[in-house]
């Protein structure tokens, strides 16, 4: 079972199967990823791993160099593993079990596992109800110029204020959200890509964090 690692998403394309069902898929690239830093009870409070993604072996992809501040560039150091710019944790039972430096790739993953993909979705800036929300929109003749308006966001004098969650215009899209339980369908250890049924955040090249599902 994976521990869970970061990945890129490279697109989608559709495969069939025995059925010859069309089935949706998209292709990531999982890292390889290293172990920078290693968190037990002791020193920490919980058991985890930090794993740095090596970003040199995915130029292609056009994932962006972040500016390192110092201190991170003291931590990477002191770990002795290459200059990693994305960190992420994952929390494990048995820290012992793990080294600095060592290499994670797509032998941790099986077929037919699934897994929890969290990634950032591609951001569509401000939009309106309609968009944002599917709103019905109002009558366009009769002289109406309530076509794409909110409606009421509530009460006068009672409550007289706004609830908080009242859906309106805003930011559409740019949040990390989680696709819960995908199913892993191939595993291309030549490539180190693999196969997930569906559709996963993003744009291709963002960068995605995959976890085992436990439920």
């Amino acid at each position: 079972m994976s521990i869970g690692s970061l990945g890129i998403k490279v697109g989608m394309t559709q495969i069939f199967d025995e059925k010859n069902a069309c089935i949706p898929v998209t292709l990531i690239k999982i890292g390889p990823c290293i172990v920078t830093q290693i968190k037990t009870i002791a020193s920490d409070g919980y058991n985890a791993i930090q794993l740095g993604f090596d970003i040199s072996q995915n130029n292609k992809y056009g994932l962006k160099k972040l500016s390192t501040t110092k201190a991170l560039q003291g931590h990477l150091k002191k770990s002795g593993v290459p200059d990693c710019h994305y960190l992420k944790e994952y929390q494990v039972n048995q820290p012992e079990n793990f080294e600095l430096g060592q290499k994670f790739d797509i032998t941790n993953f099986s077929s037919a596992q699934y897994v929890d993909v969290r990634g950032k979705t591609i951001g569509k800036g401000f939009a309106g109800t309609v968009k944002r929300y599917h709103f019905g929109r109002g009558p366009m003749t009769h002289g109406s110029k309530n076509h794409r308006e909110p409606g009421s966001i509530g009460a006068g004098t009672t409550p007289g204020r706004v609830y908080p969650g009242k859906r309106m215009a805003g930011q559409l899209g740019g949040k990390q959200i989680t696709l819960k339980r995908l199913t892993v369908l191939r595993v291309d250890q030549e490539e180190n890509l693999l196969v997930v049924k569906g559709s996963v955040p993003g744009k291709p090249g963002n960068l995605i964090s995959l976890t085992p599902c436990l439920s």
